[in-house]
């Protein structure tokens, strides 16, 4: 296993939980972790198309790191998770790297509806961009 396979510790935290509600109160916990993208960033250019709730993704310069931030306590959680190893990943790495086995691998597939699923694919895919 390389070292971009391993689970890093709010996705680890996620794969260990035991049945609904240990899982959804861990996802909750993950997305108070997220450093939330400033209100100024949070744009036309910023939001990802095709999501269930509001969410504005961005690589901001200064912080050197990919930042986001959704009103949903579920979809923060999600976004703290992803960008937890987004950040962990060079440019070329993220753009390689396979975000939705990541998630599968720390359960979230078995735990998001569809059309949250959806939005989910829609952030990869910026995600891959940035």
């Amino acid at each position: 296993m390389s070292s971009a396979d391993i689970l890093l510790p709010l996705a680890s935290s996620l794969a260990n939980s035991k049945g609904w509600d240990d899982f959804t109160r861990t996802l909750m916990l993950a997305g108070k972790s997220l450093t939330p993208l400033p209100l100024d960033e949070r744009t036309a250019e910023t939001a990802i198309e095709g999501c269930e709730s509001p969410v504005w993704l961005a690589y901001l310069t200064e912080q050197d790191s990919v930042m986001a931030y959704s009103p949903s306590k579920v979809i923060r959680g999600v976004l703290a998770v992803l960008l937890e190893k987004a950040n962990a990943l060079t440019g070329e790495q993220r753009r390689d790297f396979d975000f939705e086995d990541y998630l599968s691998r720390c359960q979230l597939e078995r735990y998001l509806s569809q059309s949250r699923g959806n939005g989910i694919k829609s952030v990869v895919a910026k995600l891959k961009g940035i």
